[in-house]
């Protein structure tokens, strides 16, 4: 006996509902397109076509507008006007690895290559500008040699040469290997900024460390137009576990690197600060500032000054 098929029934109700759906979305007898025309939907196409053009001539003319109010090659706002103001701040080099962000702590095995060769291809890679390789090659021909009396000519800048100094070195791993680092200094660039010089004896101030005292007044008088540095540890334990201090090439940055004016080739000006015999096995807080007369210090928000911290084992 033969199966009867079954059959799906839906209520009138459900059919008129899918037919009035089915309709709605393509009316073959009236070519309706969900309740329009083609003609009505080319009248609406046509009308948003036009507003989004006009709509984006006009964010176009603005953005041109905003455009010619900006200089490409100087801030609209500049020193005390500008976010960052007119006092610039001090850091250091190598850099903690990224996975530490926060911290600022330089510790290393010097027995140990594969563990102080982190910090020299830190020091590899950030120097790549100074020693023209990499990005360093552009504008090359633009930076010429400087000194005190002879700053560079219109439209040039002042070239940083750090190959030769010794032991800070790319080619002695800047001198990590023997357990006596190399730290470089660099003062961040503001556009526009011109130090005022410490280079009166008699005015300086009270809290300049004696030995940078000193030092200031066995330069040449035309030597002394120099952003200063020192490099001191905060406390008096760190102070006795510092060790000897040399500055390479000069204890601090010379004055005929500023103003920075956005040459292209330009280079901050550095100092490689050489700790000599640093007490192993021990944590040392470091703080160097740089001095000028519109350089203003404050521990607490680092201005002026960098705070870091060295252990070697």
């Amino acid at each position: 006996m033969e199966a009867k098929k079954e059959q799906y029934y839906m209520p009138p109700p459900e059919l008129e509902k899918w037919e009035s759906i089915r309709l709605f979305l393509y009316n073959s007898e009236t070519g309706q397109v969900m309740g329009r025309t083609g003609s009505s939907w080319a009248k609406i196409l046509l009308f948003y076509l036009i507003f989004y053009i006009v709509l984006a001539a006009f964010f176009g003319g603005m953005l041109a507008v905003f455009y010619q109010t900006l200089d490409a090659k100087q801030p609209k706002w500049q020193l005390d006007s500008s976010l960052i103001g007119s006092n610039p701040g001090l850091g250091f080099r190598p850099m903690p690895p990224e996975s530490n962000v926060e911290s600022t702590l330089i510790w290393y095995k010097a027995t140990d290559e594969g563990n102080y060769r982190h910090w020299s291809k830190a020091l590899d890679s950030f120097l790549q500008s100074y020693n023209k390789t990499g990005p360093g090659r552009e504008n090359q021909d633009n930076r010429v040699y400087c000194d005190y009396g002879k700053p560079a000519p219109q439209g040039k800048v002042c070239d940083v040469i750090v190959g030769d100094w010794h032991p800070c070195t790319k080619s002695n791993f800047y001198n990590y290997q023997k357990s006596a680092p190399c730290i470089f200094l660099k003062l961040n660039k503001i556009y526009g900024w011109l130090p005022a010089y410490y280079n009166d004896t008699s005015k300086l101030p009270d809290n300049m460390p004696a030995d940078l005292k000193n030092h200031i007044a066995s330069q040449k008088p035309q030597n002394r137009d120099t952003v200063w540095v020192s490099c001191e540890g905060e406390n008096p334990a760190d102070i006795e576990n510092i060790g000897p201090i040399q500055y390479i090439p000069r204890r601090g940055f010379p004055g005929f690197y500023f103003p920075f004016k956005n040459e292209p080739g330009y280079l901050s000006p550095l100092v490689a600060v050489f700790f000599e015999k640093p007490k192993y096995g021990v944590l040392i807080n470091i703080e160097c500032k740089a001095w000028a007369h519109n350089i203003i210090h404050d521990r607490f928000e680092r201005r002026g000054s960098v705070h870091f911290e060295l252990m070697v084992d």
